[in-house]
């Protein structure tokens, strides 16, 4: 879960980084406020569409598991991890 926090905080931040990158590649100064503020607003859109639309696009494709779920259990004498059970049913 903290990795998918970590990406999602990523995505929000990348329009910002480009942003720093392109006032680099302007010659400005990127720690200079008066470069940010009319921009400020749309750059946070811009990251919030990226992390919202990765969620969406995470849910959409994230594998689906039909069968029950098998917990952890001992099978002679090892454990054996849960896991789905997606056999078909005879």
């Amino acid at each position: 879960m903290l990795r998918t926090l970590i990406e999602e905080f990523l995505l929000f931040v990348l329009p910002f980084c480009l942003f720093a990158g392109y006032l680099v590649i302007r010659r400005r100064n990127p720690f200079d406020v008066e470069h940010w503020s009319r921009h400020l607003f749309w750059l946070s859109v811009a990251g919030l569409v990226l992390g919202i639309g990765s969620f969406i696009y995470a849910g959409l494709v994230a594998p689906r598991h039909t069968g029950p779920f098998v917990p952890p259990h001992v099978e002679n004498g090892k454990l054996i991890p849960g896991e789905f059970d997606d056999r078909p049913k005879r």
